[in-house]
């Protein structure tokens, strides 16, 4: 369903780089191409093997998406590298928030990660990336470490050996991990942690798992990594040895404002649809937005996020400028805009009423994406940060940490 889109005629990119402005619409443009023909299959196909949404990765690498986060020598060059890939995950997450999801772990986590590769590595594998021939995952949850990536936590071990590292255990949850080539791991290593490059198909004893079935995001496969003595050359090492920690919480910062982002993009689908039908559904002898809850409402979400938008953008702006962190912001917009996401895709279904509710009218053949938005949006408060977790980071920079702990 292709409704109008009020961003055009509500927000406006004050502040915000002029290659930025220009990269908005060239990537519209190429999601439109490669993206929407396939967002509805990619919403609602179960995972499996075959399922990987293959023609819109390539397409979004053919069309030059993927060359957005990288300096001169591998990529685009922009002066605003972070803020450009947020603002192509915003367009992805518009038309189709799994391949948002994918789109992080291949041009947001991994690029960033790759940054602490030696020029060897990183020559060898960025180009790969770019043009799609190589696909990437990152991986630091376990059964029973996600939150918390402690070294009491971790299970997984790297062992140090002369020619590099031994490693043995398990990663769970691991998005792009059924199709990836090669995955940065996140390895307990002594008394620290280590995070390696790995490469998933040319390496003995890596299992990968049947991807996960999950409630959304079903085109962002997911799966457990198993490692048994698997062999990794030092030279895979991202960093230094013992240095892993700060390489995944750097990572992982550069993932939540994507995924703020990503946010923002689900929250404008589902207003844009919301909007659309106040205009056009009649009730009682006049349109339904002419009853003044739903003005208040919707006011009241467009205002949410107009305020999404401007902390994902500020947030990216900080590290663009040099700043490694970019806390509180980036916790305060990836906690913010994924709630707003869940929100106003629950209102939209509201406003919709039984249609909302419905994948699909048999009779008529009519169908909604309403309710894939909301089961997609429900991720996006989870991962890469629970928003539980992210309202602490916060709290400990507004109280102080000798107070909160």
């Amino acid at each position: 369903m292709s409704v109008p889109r009020t961003q055009d005629r509500m927000w406006h990119d004050v502040g915000v780089p002029a290659e930025t402005v220009q990269l908005r619409h060239e990537v519209r443009a190429s999601v439109e191409q490669a993206v929407v023909p396939y967002a509805a299959e990619i919403g609602q196909r179960e995972e499996s093997a075959d399922s990987f949404p293959w023609k819109a990765f390539r397409g979004l690498a053919d069309e030059g998406v993927f060359e957005i986060p990288f300096g001169p020598e591998f990529g685009r060059g922009l002066e605003y590298p972070l803020l450009g890939t947020c603002t192509a995950t915003e367009e992805i997450a518009y038309h189709s928030s799994s391949m948002a999801g994918v789109y992080d772990g291949q041009c947001i986590l991994i690029p960033k990660a790759l940054s602490f590769a030696s020029h060897e590595l990183r020559s060898r594998l960025i180009p790969g990336l770019v043009s799609g021939d190589l696909v990437f995952a990152f991986a630091t949850t376990e059964p029973d470490a996600s939150s918390d990536l402690s070294v009491e936590a971790m299970q997984t071990v790297a062992e140090e050996t002369p020619d590099g590292f031994l490693v043995n255990g398990r990663k769970r949850w691991i998005t792009n991990s059924p199709v990836a080539d090669w995955v940065a791991v996140l390895c307990k290593s002594g008394r620290g942690m280590t995070m390696l490059a790995v490469d998933l198909k040319n390496t003995p004893g890596i299992r990968i798992g049947a991807p996960d079935l999950k409630m959304g995001h079903r085109g962002q496969l997911t799966a457990d990594i198993v490692f048994e003595n698997v062999v990794v050359p030092r030279a895979n090492v991202l960093g230094e040895p013992g240095s892993g920690l700060s390489v995944a919480l750097a990572t992982l910062t550069y993932g939540r404002i994507g995924i703020a982002a990503a946010g923002v993009g689900v929250a404008q689908a589902a207003l844009d649809l919301a909007v659309e039908r106040m205009r056009t559904r009649h009730v009682f002898g006049k349109p339904l937005g002419a009853m003044q809850h739903w003005q208040y409402r919707l006011a009241e979400r467009a205002t949410e996020l107009e305020c999404a938008r401007s902390l994902y953008q500020k947030a990216a702006l900080r590290v663009d400028g040099g700043d490694r962190h970019a806390e509180p912001e980036a916790s305060m917009a990836k906690s913010f805009a994924t709630k707003l996401a869940a929100d106003m895709a629950r209102d939209a279904i509201q406003v919709f009423g039984g249609y909302g509710f419905a994948r699909q009218v048999s009779e008529t053949g009519e169908t909604f994406r309403l309710e894939e938005l909301y089961r997609d949006a429900k991720i996006l408060e989870i991962f890469e940060g629970a928003n539980e977790v992210l309202q602490w980071v916060i709290a400990r920079q507004l109280i102080g940490r000798d107070v909160t702990g």
